[in-house]
């Protein structure tokens, strides 16, 4: 029978208030806090904290403070990524960022989801899907990305948008919900 985190990670309905995954994101949040509280000289401290948080790392990967996240392993970062203040990723499944992305400040990324059914509610059973933004993608400000969603690389996604379905390669896009605008 599979584990409440392993039903998580397949995209399953599961019960965040397993143990296992009780435990895992205390520990994520007692990262991020120590992470939050670093002061702005604190690089080598900072690039530490993020190598042993997230799932993949690269020497180049930062992230401003404040930043928040479910579970942090389940965050693969490319080289390069950069996400400015207020960056928040719900990894309850994978999100999978390219090389060179940009994300501008309060960049929302959720992975998780919660039933429509209020009885599936009441018994606090979540899901989640992945979501996978391609290389050279810049994230504009304020932006809110949603399960299953990909990002194709180039791609450039306008301030304030809510991605909610896939957006291809090469494009500008933007809006509630984003769609694209023009080609590049």
């Amino acid at each position: 029978m599979p584990t409440e985190k392993e039903k998580m990670l397949a995209g399953e309905f599961y019960s965040a208030m397993d143990k296992e995954l009780s435990d895992d994101r205390l520990s994520a949040r007692q990262a991020t806090y120590a992470y939050n509280a670093t002061s702005p000289d604190q690089f080598a401290e900072r690039a530490k904290m993020l190598k042993e948080l997230l799932g993949s790392y690269h020497k180049t990967t930062f992230i401003e403070p404040p930043f928040r996240c479910d579970y942090g392993y389940n965050i693969h970062a490319g080289k390069a990524f950069y996400a400015n203040y207020g960056c928040v990723m719900l990894d309850v499944n994978r999100i999978e960022i390219g090389d060179h992305v940009k994300f501008g400040p309060n960049v929302q990324v959720y992975t998780a989801g919660h039933p429509t059914d209020p009885e599936d509610r009441k018994a606090f059973k979540e899901f989640g899907h992945p979501i996978k933004i391609g290389h050279n993608v810049w994230v504009g400000g304020g932006s809110i990305i949603l399960p299953k969603v990909t990002i194709g690389d180039n791609s450039v996604i306008g301030a304030g948008s809510v991605v909610t379905k896939p957006i291809p390669a090469n494009v500008v896009a933007a809006g509630n919900p984003c769609r694209v605008i023009k080609e590049l």
